[in-house]
């Protein structure tokens, strides 16, 4: 049986973090022994592992200063003290020091997958765990073939690494027919009727533009153009989203709502999704929320169009700016017949981005990276 390690920060609430866990619960277990490695340990995500899923971990919790001290050693030194044991494959699911660890790995036989969930545009954004960006360079040849999550990934790494190894994309896996029944569930909010109500999920940083939502949400409603936001997530940027909605006065209908392991049943009673980010990979929540049915609006980040299509087949991209987010929000409240449109164009996009294909699209590449 191939035995595979993927390794990844922590299991907390993040899209890569959830990705990771579908994944390698839904991999061949006749084919491939997982086991699932988490430099921290705990996350909400863990508790989400199938049983047949061999689970390690190296410290209880995160501790200050970790992601610095990691630089101090070599990534061999690195390699051998969280790891030290063999395995036919060996991911890095995020960018940063989990790919500084596996590329220590020296064991001739040994496959190494470094899987990227995040535009590298610039050097510095390349450089993100490692010491120094020609450190990055250096380590990430090491590996035998470089995974995205989206051609905008894909391209940027491919552009600022110039990595002399094979880049392949590999889209996310989310469990589709899970995300479907969960979505029925009852819930008890009581989102207000004969008004749009929007969602967004993700966690309250600055990279998610809900500072961005707040402002447009503001300058929509002073035009009389009525809706309500409900933000599923928590993060470090709350305390001062919260302070701005009531500076703004808008406390009844901007409504933060907190980490739901479910968010699913949320999502389908709202009319519409909004991605207001600066930056993703390929938004986990985005791809969710088409497979749930619901139409979206994403500002232009990495993997926006491969989901909403080059010229809005299957929902909106607009420019990636407040502007752009006013002018997209603007449209679609003015205009419901083109909810009503985009939410028939979810379901059909929803489709493409089936657990199985995603799937089965890894197995394939894992296998033929191993039989090389």
């Amino acid at each position: 049986m191939t035995k595979i390690l993927f390794l990844i920060p922590t299991l907390m609430h993040g899209g890569a973090e959830k990705v990771l866990v579908n994944l390698v619960n839904n991999l061949d277990s006749n084919k491939y022994e997982i086991t699932l490695y988490s430099i921290f340990d705990g996350g909400v995500n863990k508790e989400f592992l199938k049983c047949h899923v061999k689970y390690r971990y190296k410290f209880k919790k995160v501790f200050r200063g970790n992601s610095q001290l990691m630089k101090l050693f070599s990534p061999k030194f690195l390699y051998r003290f969280f790891i030290d044991e063999k395995y036919d494959l060996l991911v890095s699911f995020l960018e940063g020091p989990a790919a500084r660890i596996i590329s220590g790995c020296n064991q001739p036989k040994s496959k190494k997958i470094a899987w990227i969930h995040s535009d590298t545009l610039t050097k510095n954004l390349g450089a993100v765990g490692f010491r120094n960006f020609a450190e990055a360079q250096q380590l990430y040849h090491k590996f035998d073939l470089i995974a995205g999550v989206s051609k905008n990934v894909v391209h940027s790494f491919e552009k600022t690494l110039q990595p002399k190894v094979p880049l392949q994309i590999l889209y996310n896996v989310n469990e589709t027919e899970k995300i479907q029944q969960l979505a029925l569930e009852r819930i008890a909010y009581p989102f207000p009727e004969n008004t749009v109500n929007i969602c967004s999920v993700g966690k309250i940083t600055g990279n998610k533009g809900f500072d961005r939502l707040l402002q447009v949400h503001k300058q929509l409603l002073e035009e009389g153009l009525f809706h309500q936001i409900n933000v599923l997530g928590i993060g470090e940027d709350q305390p001062q989203l919260e302070k701005r909605i009531k500076e703004l006065g808008v406390e009844q209908s901007f409504k933060l709502l907190g980490f739901h392991k479910n968010p699913y049943p949320y999502m389908r009673r709202c009319d519409l999704y909004v991605c207001t980010s600066h930056r993703e990979g390929f938004s986990t929540a985005v791809t969710e929320a088409l497979i749930a049915g619901i139409p979206v609006l994403s500002t232009e980040v990495s993997g926006a169009k491969e989901l909403l299509g080059e010229n809005n087949e299957y929902g909106i991209v607009t420019e990636n700016s407040t502007q752009g987010i006013y002018e997209g929000l603007k449209t679609l409240l003015m205009h419901p017949e083109l909810l009503a449109h985009y939410k028939k164009q979810a379901v059909l996009r929803g489709k493409a981005f089936s657990k199985e294909k995603t799937v089965k699209a890894v197995e394939q590449l894992f296998d033929s990276l191993l039989h090389e």
